[in-house]
């Protein structure tokens, strides 16, 4: 992997595990139509602070070397796009629910677009 792509992955790493870890609540708080499902609901918003939050720090500790954690960038690049893609789909049918696909809809498909997109392929990705 070209060191330049590298540091860039790495860097892009640390952005979404703070965002994850620190950024979530927030923005529930802040901007609840986008990233939280109404009527509020504690069970949930507890469970997604939960999952994000422990991803947050896997991905800070992947970004010290993140060719030995592929499978869980690999990971978080898919399950944000699935997670995205079900919430778009629930926020189209749902007219309660658009705000989702201006918050935290487009912001999962961000994430999981520039991960992919930084991470290597071919002979890179076995370096």
């Amino acid at each position: 992997m070209p060191d330049r792509r590298e540091q860039n992955l790495k860097i892009a790493l640390v952005i979404v595990g703070l965002i994850f870890i620190a950024g979530v609540y927030p923005m529930m708080l802040v901007w609840p139509s986008g990233w939280a499902w109404t009527p509020p609901q504690a069970e949930y918003q507890v469970m997604i602070l939960g999952i994000y939050v422990t991803l947050g720090v896997f991905l800070l500790l992947a970004a010290r070397n993140p060719m030995a954690h592929r499978s869980l960038i690999w990971f978080t690049v898919w399950s944000s796009a699935v997670h995205a893609a079900i919430m778009a789909v629930q926020a189209v049918m749902d007219p309660t629910e658009r705000g989702h696909l201006f918050g935290d809809v487009p912001a999962l498909f961000l994430v999981a677009i520039v991960l992919a997109l930084l991470m290597p392929r071919g002979a890179d990705a076995t370096a």
